[in-house]
């Protein structure tokens, strides 16, 4: 019998080693959440989108994958190509107190 994704998935998030380098991409991951996420709203497909931002296909899949992170106007031609705006936040992190 196989055994699910999610069973998998946190079979391998039991171990220290393997938590720790996946929540160190959490926010790279974020990003490529919050730009797929735009996308599918605003009802584009790849290909509509990389015209929009006059780039390539490619270069949207490679965004979306959250192997990369952004720059900041890469990040603001999105947020124009897809009729959103882009806002950034810092935000506490729960695992450090503040003073």
């Amino acid at each position: 019998m196989s055994t699910s994704l999610q069973a998998y998935r946190a079979k391998l998030l039991a171990d220290p080693e393997v938590k720790a380098a996946y929540d160190a991409l959490e926010e790279e991951y974020a990003l490529a959440k919050a730009i797929l996420q735009a996308r599918h709203l605003s009802g584009l497909t790849q290909e509509e989108l990389a015209q929009r931002m006059g780039t390539t296909q490619s270069v949207i899949a490679r965004l979306e994958s959250g192997k990369h992170l952004p720059s900041s106007q890469t990040l603001q031609r999105v947020a124009h190509a897809t009729g959103t705006h882009l806002q950034v936040k810092f935000v506490t992190s729960a695992r450090r107190a503040v003073a």
